[in-house]
């Protein structure tokens, strides 16, 4: 068996057109922390549970990893550069002077999601260079908009209404 090349790799998968969601949950010291995933799904309707893959080399995912609940929130076509900000490295802190609702669970999501899952952490399993969280959801919640902010093939893309 031939060894796969990792950009390889990564520009074939890359062909799969994703959704975009900010996984938000807090320190244990209260502050609220996020992080921009792609490798997101849903796993079962009852019990209803998610999955989310998680870097081994970003820092604040042991901090999700560790935290007693997270949030979930879909991203709307117009959240780019809110994507953008929770993609940087460092430690996800949210920007200043925003405002961002909090869920039941205590958790800020971000404000026009189309859609934002609120969880606990019902497992964590190895996946080679990430880790893979499933969670259980608590509450779930339906935004407004029907256009999705997506990432393909290295970029962000938007639905064509064609």
């Amino acid at each position: 068996m031939s060894a796969i090349d990792e950009r390889t790799f990564r520009n074939v998968t890359g062909r799969f057109a994703t959704g975009i969601c900010v996984l938000s949950a807090r320190h244990a010291d209260g502050f609220p922390i996020g992080m921009t995933v792609n490798s997101f799904s849903s796993v079962s309707l009852n019990p209803p549970l998610v999955l989310v893959c998680l870097s081994k080399e970003v820092r604040r995912a042991e901090v999700i990893l560790g935290a007693p609940a997270f949030n979930l929130s879909i991203l709307a076509g117009d959240h780019q550069e809110l994507s953008g900000h929770f993609a940087r490295h460092g430690m996800g802190e949210f920007p200043e002077g925003a405002d961002f609702p909090l869920g039941v669970n205590g958790v800020p999501f971000m404000p026009g999601a189309l859609a934002v899952l609120e969880c606990t952490p019902e497992a964590r399993l190895p996946g080679g260079d990430h880790d893979i969280l499933l969670g259980r959801v608590t509450t779930l919640s339906e935004g407004e908009g029907d256009d999705p902010l997506l990432y393909f093939a290295g970029g962000y893309r938007r639905l064509s209404r064609d």
